[in-house]
């Protein structure tokens, strides 16, 4: 009987020694504030893809040869082609047989880029001269 009293008074005392320790503790109650950086990132410059598989005739007349196949952007702004085939490709002014002359990437490397600044406002047909089912438009703003 003395040994279950004994194993009683184990858990109290254990409870009691507990509950007086964390009673001493010295709690802070103010929070700590994280300090947070945001990075501000520069917008994209406008990207049209030429995507895998573009040189093959399935692509057109589908508007999947250069994705987006109809973009707008502003004066000034540079548009990007990034050719993601593994063929070569090309980003001529005009339309097929009639190029305007306005610009020409000439033969783009698989995974090259070409850029060019829109000088003029209005409608700008492209086409790729080598394979002519590759067609796409720029609306161009002010």
């Amino acid at each position: 009987m003395i040994m279950n009293k004994k194993i009683a008074i184990i858990p109290i005392v254990i409870i009691i020694a507990i509950i007086g320790a964390v009673s001493q503790m010295n709690i802070d109650e103010t929070t700590e504030t994280e300090t947070v950086e945001i990075e501000t990132v520069e917008e994209v410059e406008a990207m049209i893809t030429i995507p895998v598989k573009a040189a093959r005739p399935a692509c057109g007349p589908h508007p999947e040869c250069y994705i987006p196949s109809y973009y707008v952007t502003k004066l000034d702004e540079p548009v990007i082609w990034k050719n993601e085939d593994s063929a070569f490709h090309s980003v001529t002014s005009g339309s097929y047989g009639e190029p305007d002359g306005m610009f020409d990437s000439g033969h783009m490397d698989p995974y090259g880029t070409f850029s060019y600044k829109f000088e003029e406002t209005g409608m700008h047909p492209y086409y790729c001269t080598l394979h002519p089912w590759m067609a796409g438009n720029i609306k161009v703003e002010r």
